[in-house]
């Protein structure tokens, strides 16, 4: 009797592992797409930062 609970608790793992990597494989997938679409619009002039005041008043 034990070893049939082994072999279920072994099936239900393995099962879950299985379910976990496909859902993680998924997830990157989707992850890479926005890394890409976030990369492509920063390039397009979204990386202009100013560090201080470029066209503010002058305090002379």
């Amino acid at each position: 009797m034990i070893l049939w609970i082994l072999l279920l608790l072994l099936i239900l793992v393995v099962f879950g592992f299985g379910f976990t990597m496909q859902t993680l494989w998924w997830v990157a997938a989707i992850l890479l797409v926005v890394w890409i679409v976030g990369f492509a619009m920063r390039g397009r002039g979204g990386g202009r930062r100013s560090g201080g005041r470029r066209y503010g008043r002058s305090r002379g």
